[in-house]
This record gives structure tokens, sequence and C-alpha cells, in this order.
């Protein structure tokens, strides 16, 4: 697969189109099935420690990469303007400097976040500091029972 398209939906299909990347703003996820072809979902939840989505009004771009490291795969590419353009393989070590990083940037950002709010909100961004700490996989898939249960 080198291009993919692109569709704004409130909520994510439970069938994953290949080729799409749906985008729920509402939700703050974006999801589409794996670029290798292997059939996995792939979950990418938008928020200031996780993945950035760029809209041109015509392309998507994702930053940062999207690793697919608990994939069989372990597929790494990046989606720029609607283009897959493939990132090379990690190491099992690079895998894990790279979590441990993500981790870590993610409690400073909290850190900083807790320092400036009111307690009520503390109380908050711990459980959400917790939630984004965990893998993407399980956020959508605890994500995906919510919208089932409506």
């Amino acid at each position: 697969m080198k291009t993919v398209r692109h569709e704004f939906v409130e909520y994510i299909p439970e069938e994953l189109e290949k080729g799409v990347v749906y985008i729920s703003v509402a939700y703050g996820i974006v999801a589409h099935s794996c670029c290798c072809g292997c059939g996995m979902e792939v979950s990418t939840p938008l928020s200031p420690t996780d993945w950035k989505l760029t809209y041109d009004g015509e392309s998507i771009s994702l930053y940062p990469s999207i690793g697919n490291w608990n994939f069989s795969c372990k597929s790494h590419y990046w989606i720029t303007n609607n283009r897959i353009k493939w990132a090379g393989q990690w190491s099992a070590t690079k895998i894990k400097e790279g979590q441990q990083q993500e981790k870590y940037e993610k409690a400073v950002y909290y850190e900083k976040k807790k320092a400036k709010a009111s307690k009520g909100e503390r109380e908050l961004l711990e459980a959400t500091k917790e939630e984004s700490c965990t893998s993407a996989n399980g956020i959508w898939v605890k994500m995906k029972k919510w919208f089932f249960n409506l």
C-alpha cells in the first residue's frame, strides 16, 4: 500500500476498510487497518502526549510514526499527506528504549499540568495520565466496549 484516503467520522466503524484512515475528532482517535496488509486494527489516540493529526484541507498526516511493535508484523511507517512512507524496523532494544522515552515524556507532561491545576483537576489528570500510559490498543478496546454498550 502506497497511499490511504481519510474519512472524518463520529464513530470508528466496527470493520475497518483497508486503505482508509478513520478520524473521530469528537473522540480524539484515529484508526486504520495496518498498512502492511496483516489486517490488524491500528489505533492512534490524539492527545498532547500521543499522536498529532494535521489536515490541510486535502490530506492528512500523523506524527509521530506508527510502530506496530505489539503486532507480529512489527511494521513501522509514517502517514504523510495521505502517503505511506515505510520506516526501518526497530530492534527489541530500540523498541523498549522508545517506549521508555514515551512513558517519561508523558510523566513530565502530566506532572507539569498537575503543578498548575486545582485539586479536582489534579485528580482528573492523574486518572488521565494512568490511562494515557497504557497501550493505545488497551484504550481502543475500552472505547469499543463503551460504544457497543450504549
